[in-house]
């Protein structure tokens, strides 16, 4: 009886989340020509939701908001800068995910802990729903970091293309349009983020250092910096490109040794835990086969 009552108890939450983020996702979902429907006085749309259930969803992100600590606000905002705020992860489709996934994690922890209920089984149970609550944070970690990786490894060659353009006579801004344009990945984008925000009236520095706080890249940051000095300065831009570019390959070529020489030591823990053993096992086995038949004669 009392597997059935936790069963039925968990199923009950899961379906409560389940609901709750139905009612939100319906809530936000947006289309032009329903949102055209609507502004017009008396009249709504086909399978619409009323404003009611809008304010209600409405209502539950931002409690959602207000719960959530402040630094953890600044810090999700942080990693959406990172990963290049992509549409699939806002903030609200976060928060939607972290309460949805603890509820599945929950769910499957009740049916296993419901078979039997032993601390152990408490414990890794606990463990998956703070897993599964947690899992839209690692994933959006990941992608922020595989997306500076590029901006890394892309930044000496997008220097070096600069560079020529500058030389060949064009100016600062010039020369990163057409870098960005020509360009493909995320430090492209930057570079044309970076161009609109300067057009649409931000100043240069404030610009570069808006694409700084974007990128947690220290080869990134630094030439940043430069730029910001240069301009403030007067010092002639396609010295401080040159001279930029040049570290920057150096600094990647330095960066490519490194993980080269971390490969030996990354490779130790398989060959002694996965493949030495499945050797000896090869090559004892037989033996062992062979000396076991000698001594039962």
């Amino acid at each position: 009886m009392p597997t059935i009552l936790i069963f039925f108890a968990v199923l009950a939450v899961a379906g409560g989340l389940a609901a709750l983020v139905a009612i939100v996702v319906g809530a936000r979902r947006t289309d032009p020509l329903a949102e055209a429907v609507t502004a017009q006085p008396g009249m709504r749309g086909p399978g619409l939701l009323s404003p009611r259930s809008s304010l209600l969803a409405s209502g539950l992100l931002s409690s959602g908001r207000e719960l959530a600590p402040k630094g953890y606000l600044g810090f999700l905002d942080h990693r959406l800068a990172l990963a290049g705020r992509p549409a699939a992860w806002t903030m609200d489709k976060i928060f939607i995910a972290k309460p949805a996934l603890a509820g599945v994690g929950l769910l499957l922890a009740g049916l296993w802990i419901s078979a039997d209920p032993a601390p152990l089984r408490i414990l890794l149970g606990s463990a998956l729903v703070v897993l599964c609550f947690f899992v839209p944070d690692l994933l959006l970690h990941s992608r922020g970091q595989e997306r500076q990786t590029q901006m890394q490894n892309a930044l000496a060659d997008t220097l070096d293309q600069m560079t020529i353009s500058v030389e060949a006579g064009l100016g600062f801004e010039a020369a990163m349009s057409k870098a960005g344009t020509n360009g493909s990945g995320p430090l492209a984008e930057e570079l044309i983020r970076t161009l609109q925000d300067i057009s649409i009236g931000r100043t240069r520095k404030d610009a570069y250092q808006a694409l700084a706080e974007r990128t947690n890249s220290a080869d990134l940051r630094r030439f940043t910096r430069s730029i910001i000095q240069a301009d403030t300065y007067g010092i002639a831009i396609a010295d401080v490109l040159r001279v930029q570019a040049g570290e920057m390959r150096l600094r990647r070529r330095q960066r490519a040794e490194e993980q080269g020489m971390k490969v030996p030591v990354k490779v130790i823990f398989p060959l002694v835990f996965c493949i030495l053993p499945v050797l000896f096992i090869v090559l004892m086995t037989p033996a062992v086969i062979n000396i076991s038949k000698a001594f039962s004669l």
